[in-house]
């Protein structure tokens, strides 16, 4: 019962770590049924409880079930703390400590998406001094923090002025819609427009690329049906208004080679604002989350940052680890400071 179960609540994922090393990951879109947080909460940590403490970190307060943040961060809270039953919870603000629920209430735009902080907080531990840059890459978003001395040191603390700063960029490695990504794409000798609808998702790019394995028993995907690269076909093919009679096999793995490298461009041009804004390269990068391949191959291109010493959350912690990241981060700073 020593131990603290650190909690990362996404809007389309939830996500824990108990602080001795053990982490899990489980869909969970709360903008369907957001009543049913606290049972899918129970089921994912039902088997750690009781315990020291639960540390708390969120993005689901932007959910569109929840008319404003502030409703979203007490009715998370809410859920958290029928979870925890006569456990403390303990949030983590961008202002970067943890605090009461209460507090969390009354400060609402302080506690709403402050995991990317958290991670950041985390990960200054492993690079104490001098200039730094993280780069975590996960489902949905990427996000790319300067580091001074082993402390964050972002532009922007909210997501509204990390996407102006560049440091928070709404693409990821498997729920980003691909008519996101580009408007067109090469088709043969021609280019061809893509349906701007939830038709795929950048799952299929990288399980036609081989970078995500096949996971039979895994339907959250744009249509609901499995994340295969069969199925991957399918649904690629109808972003381009055809079915998998009139679009190969090597074509639809040709246009997720044009895909990810838009995707690759994209986000490897906001780490140049980044890392410009922050007037100086960094002297080490740290790559975490479960788009870290892609994190990698961003850094592998870039003629600048490519030869910069390199610390992967995934090979240090284990892949479970680096694909909750923000929990793990949570859990382990609990540890710390609790």
């Amino acid at each position: 019962m020593n131990h603290i179960i650190g909690l990362d609540i996404g809007g389309a994922n939830l996500k824990a770590a108990h602080s001795d090393g053990p982490c899990r990951s489980h869909a969970f879109p709360i903008w369907r049924t957001p009543d049913r947080l606290a049972d899918e909460l129970i089921g994912l940590i039902r088997d750690w409880l009781p315990c020291r403490a639960v540390t708390l970190t969120m993005t689901a307060e932007l959910a569109d079930c929840f008319a404003t943040k502030a409703e979203g961060v007490s009715r998370i809270l809410d859920a958290v703390e029928q979870v925890a039953a006569d456990s403390p919870v303990a949030v983590w603000q961008t202002v970067g400590e943890f605090v009461t629920p209460q507090i969390a209430r009354e400060f609402p735009l302080l506690t709403a998406a402050a995991n990317w902080h958290a991670l950041a907080t985390f990960a200054g531990r492993l690079v104490s001094d001098g200039r730094a840059l993280l780069l975590d890459v996960g489902t949905t978003t990427t996000d790319i923090i300067p580091l001074q001395n082993g402390l964050p040191n972002p532009a922007g603390r909210t997501d509204a002025e990390r996407l102006i700063s560049g440091e928070l960029v709404y693409s990821g490695s498997r729920r980003t819609p691909l008519s996101a990504v580009a408007y067109s794409v090469p088709l043969g000798e021609t280019y061809t427009q893509v349906a701007a609808e939830l038709f795929a998702t950048t799952l299929d790019v990288y399980l036609l690329m081989g970078d995500i394995a096949e996971e039979p028993d895994n339907c959250d995907t744009a249509n609901g049906r499995p994340a295969t690269i069969e199925a991957a076909h399918d649904r690629l093919a109808r972003l381009l208004c055809r079915d998998r009679t009139e679009l190969s096999l090597d074509q639809a793995r040709g246009v997720a080679e044009f895909l990810a490298d838009v995707q690759r461009q994209r986000i490897g041009g906001a780490v140049d604002r980044v890392v410009a804004a922050d007037s100086g390269t960094p002297e080490t990068i740290i790559v975490s989350g479960s788009g870290n391949f892609l994190a990698n191959r961003i850094l592998d291109a870039h003629t600048k940052l490519s030869s910069i010493p390199r610390t992967n959350l995934t090979e240090m912690f284990g892949p479970k680890a680096s694909d909750a990241a923000c929990a793990f981060a949570t859990a382990r700073l609990g540890i710390e400071t609790l």
